[in-house]
């Protein structure tokens, strides 16, 4: 059940957003810029959301994104299921590539019970828990020029 970093951003992003005042359209650049996250992946991830019912697209003068729902509407599960499917919490903690009930990992047995634990954690945390947090100092991983 690995997530990917479309998902860490899409959380970063809509946290952005759920701290904005209800119904706001914030503009995609505000929001790459404030998360420091790259704009076109953004756009695709909000893009999706916004498939998803999770996000509102606003054109015009007053275009960006709103969240669709209050925050404490929005749980995070929702959220994650919307960027790596439906899926998400059927598979493996550690090897979801590969890990089924059918053919199962070594751990398998032992931590199946630990993916529905997760998911009801997830489905209680909304964005509003995710409002008021303070932003990332520095993303994971490593950007051009090799520093992380």
């Amino acid at each position: 059940m690995r997530l990917t970093r479309e998902s860490q951003y899409a959380l970063l992003g809509l946290a952005f957003v759920a701290s904005r005042p209800s119904g706001e359209a914030v503009p995609l650049g505000e929001i790459a810029a404030a998360r420091r996250l790259p704009r076109t992946f953004l756009a695709k991830t909000f893009q999706k959301l916004a498939r998803h019912g999770l996000l509102v697209s606003h054109r015009g003068p007053g275009r960006g994104y709103a969240l669709a729902r209050h925050p404490a509407g929005i749980s995070l599960r929702e959220v994650l299921e919307a960027i790596e499917g439906p899926e998400l919490f059927s598979r493996c903690l550690f090897w979801d590539t590969h890990c089924t009930d059918t053919n199962p990992c070594l751990l398998h047995q032992h931590v199946r019970g630990l993916v529905p634990e997760v998911s009801s954690v997830l489905e209680r945390l909304t964005l509003a828990d995710l409002a008021d947090g303070p932003p990332p100092l520095r993303l994971a991983g490593k950007r051009k020029g090799g520093t992380p």
